[in-house]
């Protein structure tokens, strides 16, 4: 089996030191190509108006100046001879739930790799920066060989990704294996905060709401999050509400 390693937080990232070490129990041949900078955000995009700058860091390692879909277009449509029988994007260094995957490079590489008819996987290590520890990485390393073996086994439909996400907590701790939906906030997690630079000047961050509350519904991924279980949500690529689809149907008819 031939694995192909992405992630949105960079080429020297330590949890694409993770993914690789799992990709490796699961298989030999294992090809890295990650963005040479952190990607964390752009979503699925591609790079149309800049060229693609390559650059080997070792055997079947490659950092890609571009966004997580382009590395996967760079390892598949160029760099590897054969293509992948499988893609593991991540581990992300933090969660990639709820409205996290429509903003997620982690959870694009695996849309990418869905789209090119590759099964895919999208792996993220829930972490809180508050919590002044390093994230568990040891907890995505132990259960998702095991997790991508199982699902890899009875299959993967087509035009749909794995998105997997891994609880903060140690791998002693963590509270089982829950299949849920992708969850919603309760508020609003992104706002604007202003500053000013040395001149004066008026700039701008994106950054995360203070206190903002998360929702818990059950049966969703945050829900599973919090109660320190593996969330497993697969994820497809048409978007189309067939619901609201038959509405306008009945409206414009």
């Amino acid at each position: 089996m031939r694995i192909l390693v992405t992630n949105d937080d960079g080429i020297h990232a330590p949890g694409l030191e993770v993914c690789e070490k799992i990709a490796r129990e699961l298989s030999a041949e294992v090809w890295i190509v990650a963005p040479e900078n952190d990607q964390s955000g752009v979503a699925h995009s591609l790079s149309l108006n800049d060229p693609l700058r390559l650059r080997e860091v070792g055997e079947r390692r490659f950092a890609v100046k571009g966004t997580p879909t382009d590395c996967v277009i760079m390892g598949v449509r160029h760099l590897m001879k054969d293509a992948p029988d499988l893609v593991l994007s991540g581990v992300n260094r933090g969660r990639n739930a709820a409205e996290d995957v429509t903003y997620s490079g982690t959870v694009a590489g695996a849309m990418e790799g869905t789209v090119l008819g590759i099964p895919s996987f999208a792996l993220s290590q829930a972490y809180m920066s508050a919590n002044r520890h390093k994230p568990h990485w040891d907890t995505a390393l132990r259960f998702a060989p095991d997790i991508i073996r199982r699902v890899l086994k009875n299959g993967i439909p087509r035009d749909v990704l794995v998105n997997v996400n891994f609880p903060d907590c140690a791998p002693d701790t963590v509270a089982g294996i829950a299949i849920a939906t992708q969850g919603k906030r309760d508020a609003e997690l992104l706002r604007i905060e202003p500053r000013h630079d040395g001149r004066g000047n008026p700039y701008y961050w994106i950054a995360f709401a203070r206190g903002a509350s998360v929702g818990t519904a059950h049966g969703t991924d945050l829900n599973a999050l919090s109660e320190n279980r593996i969330a497993i949500t697969p994820l497809r690529l048409d978007l189309t509400d067939e619901p609201f689809m038959t509405k306008l149907a009945e409206i414009f008819g």
